[in-house]
């Protein structure tokens, strides 16, 4: 970014870090900005869905419509085509509060005014990779009993039992620390990629504009025009980081569950 010296400075990971408080200083109610950010997408989200479908009909008009053929997106997509009819139905309503939920707060990361992601700071994709865990790990003791779902898990089917003593701690790895971990990491790392580029950009088409002067202020056009097009396909990954997570939480409920690995 361009500083009273005029000098050009990248936006660095400052950015995310000791964000000043905006309400309830120093008490734990405290709200700074990317806490408003998420309070923001998340009440927008809920309103938007209750205002579509607060008044269903057997012939759906356009809000509801939109509404549903939204929900039945994860439904079809993700929830029937991993976990099956009976058991996507079940866990459809967690599913799709986990969509919606991180498409909802990562779109705030191109909404004017607000420009930075709910899910670009590590608290909140760990808070929704612990929701994972915890729903994979309650869907496979409710499935199979604990002491079955453990033995699944950390015991495959058909491997020689000298093997286990490698294998059994490479899967409670895998299984139970590795997954949450990763879910988390992906989801925080492709929204601070993300949003640092489109910083970089902007504050780049900034400095050669109105700092840079003569004929380098041409290169603003360039850093601008890059800009635009990354905001789209920032938004395109937002769907899509929003639809793997979903995804992948419904495949380890199916592995969970399933009698054998």
């Amino acid at each position: 970014m361009a500083s009273e010296e005029g000098e050009f400075h990248a936006p660095g990971i400052g950015e995310f870090l000791g964000l000043p408080a905006l309400f309830f200083a120093d008490t734990p109610f405290e709200i700074n900005r990317i806490i408003l950010v998420r309070l923001l997408a998340i009440a927008l989200m809920l309103f938007l869905f209750w205002f579509a479908l607060r008044k269903p009909t057997r012939v759906p008009g356009r809000n509801q419509s939109i509404a549903e053929l939204a929900l039945g997106f994860v439904q079809v997509q993700i929830a029937d085509q991993i976990l099956g009819k009976d058991m996507g139905r079940r866990y459809l309503p967690l599913l799709a509060g986990l969509f919606f939920g991180i498409l909802a707060m990562n779109i705030t990361g191109v909404v004017p005014f607000m420009n930075i992601s709910g899910t670009s700071i590590i608290a909140m994709p760990l808070l929704l990779g612990l929701v994972a865990y915890v729903v994979f790990i309650y869907a496979g003791i409710k499935a199979l009993g604990p002491g079955k779902f453990f033995k699944n898990s950390l015991f495959p089917a058909g491997v020689p039992w000298p093997i286990y003593i490698l294998l059994a701690p490479i899967e409670f790895i895998n299984i139970f620390i590795v997954r949450p971990l990763s879910l988390a990491l992906r989801l925080l790392l492709n929204m601070m990629v993300g949003h640092l580029l489109l910083v970089l950009c902007f504050s780049a088409t900034n400095f050669f504009f109105f700092t840079a002067g003569g004929w380098v202020g041409l290169f603003g056009v360039g850093t601008l025009a890059f800009g635009f097009i990354f905001t789209f396909v920032e938004f395109a990954v937002y769907i899509l980081q929003a639809y793997i997570f979903t995804l992948l939480t419904a495949v380890y409920v199916q592995q969970a569950v399933a009698e054998e690995h």
